[in-house]
């Protein structure tokens, strides 16, 4: 018994110093990573600028749905009978605001914005010593407001009023955010742009830098951000910029190029979505599309999109003939008759149609014919741009390391042309950039392009024709406010496609169900159930 009693007073001592001291109460595992001290050097730092533009690869944006919503809403593809649920509410304009690519889009922005302030606000706290992080430093928190202001351009764009979270912190449990003026963003994004082209490189290390936004990728950014508010001084201002020195942006000779497995150092290239090489296929799971990003482990980096559009893969969209068309119009130099040679570069068709009618050029078994079928009603007009039928015959998985354009200097050149015309100026200056354009494609040049309404015509189709399949067209036509009677009258004259779906709700996306559920603010204001 006395031995039991010992042992008593010596645990109710222990006990007693225990409680004395609360400190030892307070652990920190040490396997937690503390915000306050772990952003520390310039390399914990890039890592976390690093993982930003991971989000580029998230569900909703370019690693798969990207393409699919803005190719579909912009009526540049149109759904086959393989494209099915949520994907095909997207093709047909019946989608509402549970609809998944769209809530997907939203929460993969918001989380770029989300990672874009932790290095911004992590980056500003911290102060280093030497010299190399100092300049590391500005560069990072400039990478990072650049892609917080591609986020945010998308987001004012395809929602209008949306929250403006402009500090990693500044949401609560109690605190939500409400919906800010389009015109508070537009001003964000330009101050944040101004901010990243002062401290962001010209260019990098080709080894070290591929991918990494540039001066010039934040000039172009904001000089599109310009002409989107219909500032044209400003975005004229902006864009010229980057026709001259330091920038030594050019066309690339070869426009089939720019849609090839080695498109990674053109020259035309101001930003990019980086994917995979072919080195990359055998690490990480090729399905992360699909949702495993950042959890199925390796360098998963490559896009879907030549699987998914692949005429001998798994077939999910046509090329509508009233895109096909569209590449035929008068010759510039004599009126004929006449089809745009980009068009060899945008589909497989017939010859008649101006697209390409053999693949597997550069297979080892040869080249083969394109099994046109002009009995097929829906044309049987096909994909060729972002595809690597040439090199292969079939693809055998998702995992396409073509390059993502997101801007490339034709587009600086014919928004900059653009600015011109829309100041009343349809001379010779716009008319040298059109023409550059066209002249690289092989296209027959123009000499004039006439009268300011004439230009804007003509403008308008040389960016369908030079961007078509690059995720631009509908929100081209979204901002020069004529997206419903085109996409309309394009799906009436479709063959087997007669509906007329665009609404005027159609202009902005709805606000979708998972921010509503989550931010009462939001929710309260939101008008007709939409946006």
């Amino acid at each position: 018994m006395k031995k039991l009693h010992l042992y008593t007073v010596l645990i109710a001592s222990a006990l007693a110093v225990w409680a004395c001291d609360e400190s030892r109460l307070d652990l920190k595992s040490q396997s937690n990573y503390d915000y306050e001290s772990y952003f520390s050097s310039a390399d914990i730092l890039n890592q976390a600028t690093i993982a930003s533009y991971a989000t580029l690869l998230h569900n909703g944006l370019w690693s798969r749905e990207y393409y699919f919503i803005f190719d579909l809403l912009g009526y540049e593809a149109k759904k086959t009978t393989n494209l099915q649920g949520d994907m095909a509410q997207l093709a047909d304009y019946s989608f509402g605001t549970s609809q998944t690519q769209i809530g997907d889009l939203w929460n993969s922005l918001y989380r770029l914005v989300l990672r874009s302030n932790v290095v911004i606000d992590r980056g500003s706290k911290w102060s280093p010593t030497s010299a190399d992080d100092q300049a590391k430093v500005k560069q990072y928190m400039a990478e990072a407001r650049f892609l917080r202001s591609y986020a945010y351009f998308n987001i004012v764009n395809l929602w209008g009023r949306a929250p403006l979270i402009t500090a990693y912190d500044s949401i609560t449990a109690n605190n939500y955010p409400a919906r800010s003026s389009a015109e508070s963003i537009w001003l964000f994004i330009e101050n944040d742009l101004t901010a990243a082209a002062a401290d962001l490189p010209v260019e990098y290390d080709a080894a070290t830098g591929l991918g990494r936004a540039t001066k010039g990728a934040a000039l172009a950014l904001l000089g599109r951000a310009y002409l989107y508010q219909k500032k044209w001084a400003l975005a004229q201002s902006t864009l010229e910029q980057l026709t001259k020195a330091p920038f030594g942006y050019e066309l690339d000779p070869d426009y089939d190029h720019l849609f090839s497995l080695e498109n990674q150092t053109s020259k035309e290239n101001v930003f990019q979505i980086m994917n995979g090489k072919w080195t990359d296929w055998g690490i990480g799971n090729q399905y992360y599309v699909f949702g495993g990003q950042e959890t199925w482990g390796g360098k998963a980096t490559h896009s879907d999109r030549a699987q998914e559009y692949g005429f001998r893969d798994w077939f999910n969209t046509y090329v509508p003939t009233t895109v096909v068309n569209s590449f035929k119009y008068p010759n510039p130099a004599n009126g004929a008759a006449y089809i745009d040679p980009r068009a060899k570069y945008t589909f497989y068709g017939n010859a008649a149609s101006g697209g390409d009618t053999d693949y597997c050029n550069r297979c080892a078994g040869g080249k083969i014919n394109f099994p046109f079928n002009a009995a097929d009603p829906q044309g049987y007009y096909v994909w060729r741009k972002y595809q690597y039928y040439e090199d292969v015959e079939s693809y055998g998985g998702p995992q396409s390391p073509v390059n993502g354009h997101v801007i490339r200097y034709a587009d600086v050149l014919l928004m900059l042309a653009e600015a011109y015309i829309q100041q009343g100026n349809s001379g010779a200056q716009p008319l040298g950039l059109v023409n550059q354009v066209r002249k690289r494609a092989g296209a027959v040049v123009y000499t004039s392009l006439g009268d300011q309404n004439n230009a804007m015509s003509l403008i308008r189709r040389e960016r369908q024709l030079e961007f078509t399949g690059e995720q631009l067209r509908y929100f081209d036509l979204i901002r020069w406010g004529i997206a419903k009677e085109t996409i309309n009258n394009q799906r009436k004259a479709e063959p087997g496609d007669g509906l007329q779906p665009f609404q005027d709700k159609h202009v902005l996306l709805p606000i979708p169900d998972v921010e509503k559920n989550y931010n009462p603010n939001v929710a309260r204001d939101i008008a007709g159930g939409w946006n």
